[in-house]
């Protein structure tokens, strides 16, 4: 009988990530983007008994592109969700999954010892982790 091998959210997660401030305009976030791979932006805290929040290229799509708003006219913080589910990177990504499905998520950040530390997707979990990739 062969056991499989604990596959932990640390190992496939993406651990660059782009941090906002809740005040940027959406336009001024996305030009502050670098990492268009992770489809989302992390808000960041603004102080330390804060919560991070999360956009992401969807809500943009929904809020600004299908309303016909003004990227530069909408601040990141009116489109944001707030506080966001967030992972802890020791967990094994079955469990990470059972999660994800439980309460409707694509991506989540990923957190050890309180500190933001990458993002997780099911694209992340299931690539990264049953695909042999050399």
């Amino acid at each position: 009988m062969s056991q499989k091998k604990l596959v932990q959210v640390k190992d496939v997660m993406k651990k660059r990530v782009d941090i906002v401030d809740g005040m940027s305009t959406v336009q001024q976030a996305l030009e502050q983007m670098e990492h268009i791979d992770t489809k989302c932006l992390i808000v960041d805290k603004r102080d330390e008994y804060d919560e991070y929040g999360i956009v992401m290229i969807a809500d943009i799509a929904k809020h600004v592109l299908a309303k016909d708003r003004a990227a530069d006219r909408v601040n990141i913080y009116e489109i944001m969700s707030k506080p966001v589910i967030h992972i802890d990177a020791d967990m094994d990504i079955r469990y990470c999954a059972r999660l994800f499905d439980q309460f409707g998520l694509s991506r989540a950040p990923v957190m050890q010892d309180n500190k933001l530390v990458g993002i997780i997707s099911f694209h992340d979990m299931v690539l990264r982790s049953m695909v042999n990739q050399d």
